[in-house]
């Protein structure tokens, strides 16, 4: 009886193995059930190997910037130029030029603008700070005296009757938002060039002999007058004087 029983089981588990496509006294595949299959296997070592990891996404760059239009060298040469509203935040002594201040210029722009500007003889620190001005914009960076100055303020400038320079900033009106810039009343609206094309051009230069203020002290080039959504641009007291 217990040999019928034995046979029964053998014969039974013989049928299950041909079903499973196992040799006669083979293990179970490995399920996920079944995990020990995989160490009976001899497998253990490499299964137990950690997943490669992921890499981490690249942080996409931003859109290149669009290429510039062409540059428009048929516009009258102070067009060419940018001169934007300014204000100057910060100020403070060039450690190593006697006659230079060095300036951190608000324009509307994402961060401050420094530029150095030889105006010691002529405003204290405590003048400066808070002055409202015009910045030429589109200069090509320069060193000076180990002070990277991006740009330049404009001044009128005349002689006093002692053979003395007076020199004035050109201000925008109150009304005039920093950033601002300026157009050129009966002139084309500006299209400035880089200042890559303005140093290779010399359009500072150009324009030097035109820049003056009028008899009435509005900042001026060849007569066509420095104008922003306010109105114009002038020098506080310099009439007729020239502009740098």
């Amino acid at each position: 009886m217990a040999s019928g029983a034995l046979d029964l089981i053998d014969k039974t588990i013989a049928e299950l193995e041909a079903n499973l496509g196992l040799l006669p006294g083979g293990s179970l595949p490995a399920t996920e059930n079944n995990p020990k299959a995989d160490k009976d296997k001899g497998g253990g070592a490499a299964n137990n190997k950690k997943a490669p990891k992921k890499k981490k996404k690249q942080e996409k760059q931003p859109p290149a910037a669009p290429k510039n239009q062409p540059a428009n060298h048929d516009q009258p040469e102070i067009c060419k130029l940018q001169f934007k509203v300014g204000q100057i935040s910060k100020v403070w002594v060039h450690p190593d030029a006697d006659k230079l201040y060095c300036e951190e210029i608000e324009c509307g722009e994402d961060q401050p603008r420094k530029i150095a500007s030889g105006l010691r003889m002529h405003y204290s620190e405590s003048d400066m700070l808070g002055h409202r001005l015009l910045v030429v914009a589109n200069l090509k960076p320069k060193n000076l005296v180990g002070f990277k100055s991006f740009g330049m303020v404009l001044c009128a400038s005349t002689t006093n009757e002692d053979g003395t320079e007076k020199v004035e900033f050109i201000e925008p009106p109150e009304g005039a938002e920093l950033g601002e810039t300026i157009t050129f009343e009966g002139l084309p609206t500006p299209e400035p060039l880089t200042p890559a094309q303005v140093e290779k051009k010399k359009v500072f230069a150009a324009c030097m002999a035109g820049l003056k203020t009028t008899e009435d002290g509005v900042a001026a080039w060849n007569g066509h007058a420095f104008i922003t959504s306010a109105g114009p641009c002038k020098s506080k007291t310099i009439k007729g004087g020239v502009m740098r």
